[in-house]
C-alpha cells in the first residue's frame, strides 16, 4: 500500500492512503502540541485492534457476543535495549464460554497480520528518488532476472519472462503496481491481489499453481483490463478527454443517429441488430457512451473483425460496457495465447451458466484419473483435510465443452461454492477450478458461502447469474448435488501442438453452436491482448437492459447533480421531478447513477437517490414532502450514525414546523441537549433553508474536491497519452 506523507505545522504530519487521512503528532514534551497520537503511538495501537479484528471475525462466525470480550495489550520494554518489546496482549472472556472456544478465539488472535508480519524478520528499505509519482518501480517480491526458467501449459513463454516483460509495461506507463495480498492456504494454491499504488479502484486479482504463475496471472489480467479500457467502465472521463481528438482508442469511429433517433447505417450487422435489437425499441439514444457523455458527437463505436469472414463491425463502446463487462478479454505472451485465455472463458462461463440455470447434476471425476495429478489431489486433500468436503465434477457436458468444476460444501454454515475453470487441457481446466475456488479467500471467507436451494426461481432469476459472474456469490440448486448424475464422464482432451491450433479449435465449438464471433486486438501497449465478443453467448447481462438500464442514464442527471449547490429553485424543482418520474430505485447510490467515485467514507460516497430527493425538497422547502422521505430514510438505511442522527433531528423539527399547534422555540434547547449544537444549528437551517445540501461539498463537473475520482482520471491519462503518442510516433 502506497501511503503518501505530507508535513504540516510544528510536528504534525499527515499520511494519506485510499480514502482516509491520519494525522500524527507528537506530545508537548517532545516539542509538539499533543493534538494526535504519534507514529509510534499508531504502530503500538496497530497490533491489538488487528488481534481484536479476529476475534471479531472468529465470534461472528458462530454467533458469540463481543460485548462482554475485553482485550489489553501492554509493551514490556527490555531495560537494556529499549528496540527489543514484548507485546502482552490479554484477553478477557466470559465465564461461560466453552474451552473450545476459548482456544480458538486466542488462536484467532494469533493470526493478526501485524503481529506476523513483525515476526517475519521485517525489512526496511530507505532511498532518495527524484520523483515519488514517477518513480514506477513495480513493488513486487519475485525477482524474474534469475537463471531460473519456468514454462507451464497453454504458455508461451517462462513464467519469468513474462513476469519481466509485463512488469516493463506497466513501469513504461509510470504505473506503481503493488502486492497487497498473498493468500496460500492450501498445498499449490496461490493467489495475490495487485492494485496500481496511486489508485486502488484500479486492481486484479491472480491464481495459480505456484507463486510466479498466480503473478503472471495477476499482471496479466491487469494489463487486459487496461487494453480494454475496462477499469474506467462507467465512469465519467472528465471534460478534458470528452473533447479531446479520441476518448476511448485512436481507431475509434462515430455515428449520428438517424432521423428519429434511428440506428445510424454501419452500425453493427445484420445479425447483431437482429439480436440485440430484436423488438425494434433500441434508438441511438441508448448507446451514446457514457464516459464522454458527447451526446452533439453521436456514438462512438470501436471495430471488432468478424471471425467467419474478417470483414471489421463496429460495435457501440456503450452496448460493449453494459452487457458484456470483463467477460472474453485477455493478454497473453502471443496473440493466439490471448485468443485461446479469452475463448476458454467464454466457455467456462457460458457453459457454467446453462448448468446451473439448468439444474444439471454432473458427473464425478473417478479417482484414478484425479491420481493422474498429484498437485492438484494435495490441494484437493488440504481442503478437505481442513472440515471442507469437495466434489470434483466433468462440466464437458459429455465432453462437448473443455469445462470443469470444484464445488466446495462449508458444513459450517451450510453454504456451497461451484468453481468452474476452462481450457483445453483437463489438467489446465481442473486446476483453475481449483484455484478459481481459493482465489483471494481466505478459511473465514468460506463462511459467507449461500446454501444450496430447491427454488428454481432463485436459481434461474438473471441476476443470479450476474452474483455468479462477478465474485460467484450466487446460489446453486440442490439437484446440482444428486449422485446420479445427467450426462457421463468423459476424460475428454482439446490440446493441440500450438495454441494457434487449440484456438481454431475453441472457434470451432463456437461454428457448430451456430454462434459469430468478433475479435478486437489492442497491441497500443506492448502486449498482445484481445477481447472477443459472441453475441447470444458470451453476455453477462440481458440484451434488453440497452433499452430499460442502461448506465448512459448517468448523461441525464450527471452535469445538474454536480453543480447540485449552484442550481436555482427552478433547477432543482426540474431536476427532483425527473428523478421521481423515473424507474430509478431510490437506493441506489449516486456513485452508480453518475459515474463519479466519490469517497466511500464521504456524505457524496453514501448519498443514494432517495437522500438526494429529501436534500432537495428540503432545499425547496417542501416540508411535507421532505417529511415523507425522511421516514422512509430512517425505516430502512445503512449510512453512518451521525447521519441517521441527522436526519432523526430533522424529523423532529420538521414535525415541530408542519405542527400548528407546536413551536420551534419550546423544544430548541433540548433538541440541542439530544443532539448537539452544532448538529441541531445545522438541522434547523435546513429547515428553514438557510442550510442547502448538509454535508455535501460543493463540486462541479470539472470534479475538484474529487480526489478518489481524479485519482482514476489519472490513470486513464497515462493509458490515452501513451495511445496518443503512438499516433504521432512521439
Amino acid at each position: 500500500m502506497e501511503i503518501n506523507v505530507r508535513f504540516l505545522e510544528n510536528m504534525r504530519l499527515e499520511a494519506k492512503f485510499d480514502d482516509f487521512t491520519v494525522i500524527s503528532d507528537q506530545p508537548i514534551r517532545y516539542k509538539g502540541d499533543g493534538s494526535a497520537p504519534g507514529p509510534f503511538d499508531y504502530f503500538l495501537a496497530s497490533s491489538v485492534m488487528c488481534a481484536a479484528h479476529f476475534i471479531r471475525l472468529y465470534c461472528d462466525s458462530r454467533d458469540i457476543p463481543t460485548e462482554n470480550i475485553r482485550i489489553s495489550q501492554n509493551n514490556v520494554v527490555d531495560p537494556e535495549d529499549r528496540y527489543k518489546q514484548l507485546f502482552k496482549i490479554q484477553v478477557e472472556l466470559p465465564a461461560d464460554l466453552s474451552d473450545k472456544d476459548r482456544t480458538g478465539i486466542i488462536r484467532a488472535a494469533e493470526r493478526c497480520a501485524v503481529k506476523r508480519v513483525i515476526e517475519n524478520d521485517l525489512e526496511f528499505d530507505v532511498e532518495a528518488v527524484e520523483s515519488i509519482t514517477q518513480n514506477a518501480q513495480a513493488l513486487l517480491t519475485i525477482d524474474p532476472d534469475g537463471d531460473r526458467k519456468t514454462f507451464i501449459e497453454g504458455k508461451d513463454l517462462p513464467l519469468e519472462d513474462t513476469i519481466k516483460n509485463m512488469t516493463r509495461i506497466l513501469a513504461d506507463l509510470g504505473m506503481k503496481i503493488e502486492v497487497s495480498s498473498w493468500r496460500n492456504i492450501v498445498p499449490n494454491v496461490w493467489s495475490l491481489h495487485v492494485r496500481d499504488a496511486a489508485s486502488h479502484m484500479c486492481f486484479t486479482n491472480g491464481k495459480g499453481a505456484s507463486k510466479e504463475s498466480a503473478l503472471c496471472s495477476a499482471l496479466g489480467e491487469f494489463i487486459e483490463r487496461l487494453s480494454c479500457n475496462f477499469f474506467y467502465n462507467d465512469q465519467f472521463f472528465g471534460e478534458e478527454i470528452a473533447n479531446a481528438e479520441f476518448v476511448h482508442y485512436p481507431n475509434e469511429k462515430w455515428f449520428k443517429p438517424g432521423p428519429d433517433d434511428q440506428l445510424p447505417e454501419g452500425l453493427l450487422d445484420d445479425y447483431t441488430r437482429a439480436f440485440y435489437d430484436p423488438e425494434g425499441e433500441l434508438r441511438g439514444s441508448h448507446l451514446i457512451d457514457t464516459n464522454s457523455g458527447r451526446s452533439d458527437r453521436g456514438i462512438v463505436a470501436l471495430p471488432f473483425i468478424r471471425h467467419s469472414d474478417g470483414e471489421t463491425v463496429y460495435f457501440p463502446s456503450n452496448l460493449i460496457e453494459n452487457l458484456y463487462l470483463s467477460n472474453g478479454m485477455s493478454a497473453g505472451n502471443t496473440m493466439a495465447e490471448a485468443q485461446v485465455q479469452c475463448l476458454s472463458e467464454i466457455f467456462e462461463r457460458a457453459v457454467k451458466k446453462h448448468i446451473i440455470e439448468q439444474e444439471i447434476a454432473l458427473p464425478d471425476v473417478p479417482q484414478e484419473v484425479l491420481a493422474q495429478y498429484p498437485d492438484i489431489l494435495a490441494g484437493i486433500q488440504g481442503l478437505e483435510q481442513q472440515g471442507y468436503p469437495v466434489l470434483v465434477k466433468d462440466a464437458s457436458l459429455g465432453g462437448q465443452f473443455p469445462v470443469m468444476c470444484v464445488t466446495l460444501m462449508n458444513p459450517r454454515t451450510g453454504g456451497v461454492f461451484a468453481s468452474f475453470g476452462a481450457h483445453p487441457s483437463f489438467e489446465v481446466a481442473l486446476e483453475r477450478s481449483l484455484t478459481e475456488l481459493l482465489q483471494g479467500r481466505s478459511f473465514e471467507g468460506l463462511n459467507d458461502l449461500p446454501p444450496p436451494t430447491f427454488n428454481s426461481m432463485a436459481v434461474t432469476e438473471p441476476n443470479n447469474f450476474v452474483e455468479h459472474f462477478i465474485d460467484s456469490s450466487g446460489v446453486v440448486s440442490w439437484r446440482f448435488f444428486s449422485a446420479k448424475s445427467d450426462v457421463e464422464f468423459v476424460a475428454w482432451d482439446f490440446t493441440a501442438s500450438s495454441n494457434e491450433e487449440e484456438a481454431e479449435i475453441l472457434f470451432g465449438i463456437l461454428a457448430e453452436l451456430g454462434k459469430e464471433s468478433y475479435i478486437m486486438v489492442h497491441d497500443d501497449l506492448g502486449a498482445p491482448v484481445c477481447r472477443i465478443l459472441v453475441p447470444d453467448y458470451s453476455e453477462v447481462y440481458p440484451v434488453e437492459d440497452l433499452v430499460w438500464d442502461n448506465t448512459n442514464v448517468a448523461l441525464q442527471y450527471r452535469e445538474d447533480i454536480l453543480n447540485l449547490h449552484r442550481l436555482s429553485d427552478e433547477q432543482l424543482g426540474d431536476l427532483v421531478e425527473r428523478l421521481e418520474n423515473s424507474q430509478l430505485d431510490n437506493y441506489m447510490d449516486i456513485i452508480t447513477l453518475i459515474g463519479i467515485e466519490f469517497d466511500e467514507n464521504s456524505v457524496w460516497g453514501q448519498l443514494t437517490i432517495l437522500e438526494l430527493k429529501l436534500l432537495i425538497y428540503l432545499a425547496l422547502q417542501r416540508h411535507e414532502d421532505a417529511q415523507e422521505y425522511v421516514e422512509m430514510f430512517l425505516q430502512y438505511n445503512d449510512n453512518t450514525v451521525e447521519r441517521v442522527l441527522f436526519y432523526r433531528a430533522v424529523e423532529a423539527v420538521l414535525e415541530i414546523t408542519l405542527d400548528d399547534e407546536l413551536e420551534l422555540d419550546d423544544f430548541r434547547y433540548n433538541l440541542g441537549r439530544m443532539y448537539g449544537e452544532d448538529v441541531i444549528e445545522a438541522v434547523i437551517g435546513s429547515v428553514h433553508g438557510s442550510t442547502r445540501f448538509y454535508g455535501l461539498t460543493p463540486t462541479s463537473m470539472n470534479l475538484e474536491g474529487i480526489d478518489r475520482h481524479l485519482k482514476l482520471l489519472d490513470s486513464y491519462k497515462k493509458l490515452h497519452q501513451a495511445r496518443a503518442r503512438r499516433i504521432t510516433g512521439s
